[in-house]
């Protein structure tokens, strides 16, 4: 059942472009939201719900409410991109010895209470601290404020 909605949805696939083309993007951005719109039609048909008026139409009005949904969920991040023109940049010191900064983190963290180094280094190393603070049961506010804490010491040497 769910492959022959996601045939029926794809054999109507221009005019879900033509739809995201009329909120005012380019045809590759509106295929590539269209594309995002079969991705959460799939997940919502494998929880059940369906996308067909009858056996053979599929509801219109869903799909472009999705369609909508998607767009304005990328012009909403897209308003928090800032560009700045290179013209306006102007670098002044590009000879950066990362070389010595890194040496002197490494070297502060040795001296670092050995509790402080291990937060930081498995927070750091991509673990959330929600998820560490589940694991090993220390509670997220004290884990938080290690890490935080050892973060600023580090800022300061930089």
């Amino acid at each position: 059942m769910i492959k022959k909605q996601l045939i029926l949805l794809a054999k109507r696939n221009q005019d879900w472009i033509d739809i995201v083309m009329s909120f005012g993007v380019d045809e590759p951005t509106a295929q590539d939201l269209v594309q995002e719109m079969y991705i959460k039609m799939q997940t919502q048909l494998e929880n059940g719900k369906t996308l067909m008026y009858n056996e053979t139409e599929v509801n219109y009005y869903y799909v472009f409410t999705m369609l909508r949904t998607i767009f304005l969920d990328l012009t909403r991040k897209k308003k928090n991109i800032y560009k700045i023109p290179i013209d306006n940049v102007h670098l002044t010191n590009t000879d950066i010895d990362y070389e010595n900064y890194y040496n002197k983190i490494q070297k502060e963290l040795e001296l670092m209470y050995w509790y402080d180094r291990k937060v930081f280094e498995v927070i750091n190393g991509g673990e959330s601290i929600a998820e560490f603070a589940r694991k090993s049961y220390i509670p997220y506010y004290s884990l938080y404020n290690t890490y935080h804490k050892v973060v600023k010491r580090l800022k300061k040497l930089l």
